[in-house]
């Protein structure tokens, strides 16, 4: 399987340093969203959820500490600041606001990209006790982000990865319909559920030996859908 792509999000207002970004994320195998103000880059981070979020503070519509405070509000994703201001203050400050990490204007793009995956590396590790997440035969990398079967790996579409991979970081617990929904996809979409549901069967097919029997993915009528943890646990539905 090829490793689903993370996604970055880019929020800063100067156009030379977000094709610079761009360049650099791309070149390691990152989808680049961009934003050019703190509206647009709210608006992404809501309807389309990033791995990763790049952030300028000298926007133009709103102070990059205040998008950092309406991100924490609801969303843990990590947040690495860029800023011309290098004093210490300014760093502590930011980071206990939420931050994940600051680097100082000018930098270096390899800089950047280490702190990026660093911070990637802690994200996902503290999503759930372990990294990678059992379910039966069905093993979930988060860091890696790797999905095998029986220890064959399987490949998955960007969606159907996502799917299972806010399902993995709640294994055993039911995630509701509304929530899968807004994290996956943007727009009249997050309102019409038989795009999950299809979604779903698409990914019973890769993993479930049955997948018209699934003891894996299983349905919580009316309310979502769960990652069975242990094969004892699991009934056919």
């Amino acid at each position: 399987m090829s490793k689903p792509t993370n996604i970055v999000l880019l929020i800063e207002d100067e156009p030379k340093i977000r094709r610079f970004l761009r360049a650099g994320f791309e070149l390691q195998g990152f989808s680049v969203i961009e934003a050019e103000n703190a509206a647009d880059g709210l608006k992404a981070a809501t309807f389309t959820p990033p791995d990763l979020i790049i952030l300028d503070l000298a926007l133009p519509d709103l102070h990059g500490t205040e998008v950092l405070e309406r991100l924490r509000s609801w969303s843990n994703v990590p947040v690495i600041i860029l800023s011309v201001v290098s004093g210490e203050d300014e760093k502590v400050r930011l980071l206990q606001a939420g931050a994940d990490d600051y680097v100082v204007k000018p930098f270096g793009m390899a800089e950047l990209l280490a702190r990026s995956e660093a911070a990637l590396r802690r994200y996902f590790k503290s999503a759930t006790e372990n990294p990678v997440v059992t379910a039966g035969p069905l093993s979930i990398d988060l860091v890696g982000r790797t999905v095998s079967l029986n220890k064959s790996q399987v490949r998955l579409t960007r969606k159907e990865y996502r799917l299972l991979h806010i399902l993995a970081t709640h294994v055993g617990l039911v995630v509701t319909h509304d929530q899968l929904l807004k994290d996956i996809w943007s727009g009249n979409q997050r309102d019409n559920i038989q795009y999950l549901r299809i979604l779903v069967r698409k990914l019973r097919q890769k993993i479930e030996t049955d997948p018209n029997q699934p003891r894996l993915l299983v349905t919580e009528s009316g309310v979502g859908y769960r990652l069975q943890a242990r094969l004892e646990d699991i009934s056919a539905e």
